[in-house]
């Protein structure tokens, strides 16, 4: 503000000095000040731009006056004035002074004054302007003479084109002189007055400004909180989760180094509320990137997993989340753009929203509390974040992949560095875009830029943009070449735990991909999957539909010998399995001197299946299987009991149950127990019962299987009788006489369980049957099995379990 004083004050004090040349101007001009410098609020300039028009004569230090635009400019009505001549005059004026004690703001000791007098075409003296040299500050001084005709005088003191100080004297005032400060602070726009401290509701904040210039300002809300513009402060801050990058409440960047489980955030505001992520590798081992977030709802024991694909979790089960759902007091929903998840608690809200590669967590609430995790402002190690539950074994282990010669670092950072250019410019000053930049620039200087990663930064920063500050930025897809399309091609796409959603370097088509750490061991091979896995007299080979679908492999086309035998995909897991036994999908079997081996191919269809064209490489892949015929004396084999008898209970009925085994057909050639035999030597084993009434009642055999434990209930087993026939997979089990009489029989090859050198155990369940004409009696014929119940309606009550044991 202006303050009167007596302009003759001044000019005594500093006509005292001596003048520099006389620099000269008529209607305008520009004028060299650099041996006495003015500090006009905060700013030092070494020369001036001076000027008339009808109205007004204008001081600038930028350029020349120009109404609208920014410029700082001091402007004063001129009276009948259109020529002047500047004159330098140096003077040291102590703290102390008359003009101190006039402005008393004014700290510093002066040193020289620049004097602009002004005339009229008849060189009558008009009017006479002083800018006044105070180190860091300045002062104006304005004199009317009697040739100045206007009633009034105008002085208006502008910063970037807006007034900030505007006073009008009467010319009785002007006569006598008047002097203004006109030195202060700069700080987000505005200016501060010299010495002062002013609180700005506006921006919650104590600014005060010294004798120097120089501004400082401290916020009355705390580093998580937003000013309210009318004093008050409120908690809005955001969190950004991109890749392996967390950007945290203030700003800072956590990277997170591994593919384990940490805690992103969790405040006092929201007790009993967590934000969870887990980061999983992708195309490279030594790179992560956040793989689903998860919240953790510890009263109710609840966790909510916002997965790709846009998939919602609740404790493992699948959501279907079609519109907006509230789930133990979260509200759930999902867009075209990914999932999102709000909770409120204590006047606090938190909103997770995950788009398959970035989480944007918003806080808000009317304080602060304690907040903890990667998310808040701590100064530890990343690793005291980390969640056990949620990290997988070895999960922590570090990996250094070969350089990728194809990026170019210097272009990649330029590229980032498109976050400080416009549409991005209408964000910065409310999201300071340095973090999200070096967080680009870290990652695609190590990792391709593939599946859309080279826009996922800037998607990050425009979405924190718009949801902690309500500003969209228009435009931005098209400027930088980023398609929307790529945002939402994942959102269907469900992946296994061992593949994620990405774009195929063949096709360029997006589809579940092979992570790298799962995928190495089978690149190092050269293999799809798994090694083949034999049982007796059959095989099958599992394969990751990821390591087909990279070779440009479609398992559907994909069949055995048999084109009718198709790989099988499971759900869960992605895993192509194909499986076949000895006599089925066109299998091969042959002898090979003490092997013997069943073979089969997998194999796309004859390239007539395709008609003039195909898109598929061809596949052939064999596998196959043995197992080892016995060397006479090598592999002999020998009952451990020659024969079994025991006493059965059964209802009302007492009686005797016996098994042997025999060599020969009539069953006269009994086996003892120091019989040897040979694997794939056949062998009969009779049943009979005793002291039962023979016209009354009959045996039935039931089922027999063979088991590598004692344990009936063995896991490893093979059958060889089921409901009382021959099982049909095994052609050489024969079964006799059953539920004729009281005894029966059945003969079977020898053999021994693949990979096992211990005992065989067989295992036989048998019932008594009242008869009632040939109600007993078994039929195996192909239509007696599709007719009969699986037991007889007049067997007894309990069946009987006898076990029989073989050995090498």
């Amino acid at each position: 503000m202006f303050c009167c004083a007596l302009i003759v004050a001044v000019a005594v004090l500093l006509l005292d000095g001596t003048a520099a040349t006389n620099q000269t101007f008529t209607f305008s001009g520009e004028m060299n000040i650099t041996s006495c410098p003015i500090t006009y609020y905060g700013h030092k300039y070494d020369k001036v731009y001076v000027g008339f028009n009808s109205s007004r004569f204008s001081i600038c230090f930028n350029d020349r006056f120009t109404p609208g635009t920014q410029n700082d400019c001091i402007l004063t009505s001129g009276g009948t004035a259109d020529r002047g001549a500047l004159a330098v005059l140096t003077k040291d004026i102590p703290t102390g002074s008359g003009i101190h004690k006039l402005l008393p703001n004014l700290g510093n000791a002066g040193k020289c004054v620049n004097v602009i007098r002004l005339k009229n075409s008849q060189q009558a003296h008009v009017e006479q302007i002083e800018l006044g040299n105070f180190g860091a500050q300045a002062i104006l001084a304005i004199r009317t003479y009697p040739g100045y005709t206007s009633v009034n005088v105008e002085a208006d003191s502008q910063v970037n084109g807006l007034s900030v100080s505007k006073q009008t004297f009467q010319t009785n005032q002007t006569n006598k002189g008047v002097i203004a400060d006109v030195s202060g602070c700069r700080l987000s726009g505005l200016v501060y007055d010299s010495n002062t401290t002013v609180r700005d509701p506006t921006t919650c904040t104590t600014v005060s400004c010294n004798v120097n210039g120089t501004a400082t300002a401290v916020s009355d809300c705390g580093p998580l909180e937003d000013c309210q513009g009318n004093g008050s402060c409120v908690l809005n801050t955001m969190c950004t989760v991109t890749g392996s990058t967390v950007i945290d409440f203030t700003g800072r960047i956590h990277s997170v180094p591994d593919r384990c489980g940490y805690t992103l955030m969790k405040s006092s505001s929201v007790p009993g509320f967590q934000v969870l992520g887990v980061f999983q590798e992708r195309r490279r081992r030594d790179t992560s990137f956040l793989d689903r977030v998860i919240l953790k709802l510890d009263e109710a024991r609840v966790q909510i997993s916002l997965e790709q694909g846009s998939r919602l979790y609740l404790n493992k089960k699948l959501l279907v989340v079609n519109t907006t759902q509230v789930l133990h007091g979260v509200e759930l929903s999902r867009d075209q753009t990914g999932v999102s998840a709000k909770f409120s608690a204590w006047n606090s809200t938190v909103s997770v929203h995950f788009d398959g590669h970035t989480a944007q967590i918003h806080l808000r609430g009317s304080k602060a509390g304690q907040v903890d995790g990667l998310c808040s402002n701590f100064n530890g190690s990343v690793s005291e974040m980390k969640v056990s539950a949620l990290s997988a074994s070895g999960c922590e282990s570090q990996y250094e992949d070969d350089p990728d010669s194809t990026i170019n670092c210097n272009a990649t950072t330029q590229w980032c560095h498109t976050l400080e250019q416009a549409p991005f410019t209408t964000c910065n000053k409310h999201i300071n875009p340095k973090s999200f930049i070096d967080a680009c620039s870290r990652t695609l200087c190590k990792y391709p830029a593939v599946d859309g990663l080279k826009c996922q930064f800037l998607e990050a920063y425009a979405a924190a943009c718009s949801q902690h500050s309500n500003i969209t930025i228009e435009g931005w897809r098209a400027s930088c070449g980023c398609s929307s399309v790529a945002q939402t091609q994942c959102q269907d796409l469900s992946c296994s735990s061992h593949e994620f959603c990405g774009e195929n370097s063949i096709s360029r088509e997006t589809q579940c991909l092979c992570r790298a750490i799962f995928a190495s061991k089978y690149r190092l091979a050269s293999a799809f999957g798994e090694p083949v896995v034999c049982q007796q007299g059959s095989a099958s080979l599992n394969m990751a539909n990821c390591l087909l679908a990279e070779r440009g492999i479609d398992y559907s086309v994909l069949h055995l010998n048999d084109p009718a035998c198709k790989g099988q995909m499971e759900e869960q897991t992605h895993m192509v399995t194909f499986e076949f036994n000895s006599n089925t999908c066109g299998a091969l079997v042959m002898a090979n001197g003490s092997e013997i081996l069943y073979k089969n191919t997998i194999m796309t269809p004859n390239s007539t299946s395709f008609g003039l064209i195909h898109r598929h490489d061809s596949v052939h892949i064999d596998f196959s299987c043995y197992y080892s015929q016995p060397h006479d004396m090598a592999l002999s084999i020998k009952l451990k009991d020659s024969s079994v008898k025991q006493e059965i209970s059964s209802g009302q009925w007492n009686f005797s149950l016996s098994i042997m085994a025999y060599t020969d057909a009539l069953r006269h050639e009994a086996i003892q127990a120091n019989t040897s035999m040979q694997l794939d030597q056949r062998v009969w084993v009779e049943f009979k019962a005793e002291k039962v009434d023979d016209q009354m009642l009959s045996l039935v055999t039931e089922s027999c299987w063979a088991t590598s434990q004692p344990s009936p209930e063995s896991s490893l087993r093979y059958d060889l009788i089921i409901n009382g026939c021959p099982n049909p997979a095994d052609d050489t089990v024969r079964v006799e006489g059953n539920g004729v009489g009281l005894s029966n029989y059945f003969s079977f090859r020898m053999f021994q369980f693949t990979g096992s050198e211990g005992d065989v155990f067989l295992h036989c369940t048998v019932d008594l049957c009242v008869r009632n004409g040939d109600s007993c009696k078994r039929d195996c014929s192909q239509a007696a099995r599709r007719r009969r119940s699986v037991m007889p309606r007049n067997k007894v009550e309990t069946p009987a379990l006898i076990t029989l044991a073989w050995t090498y």
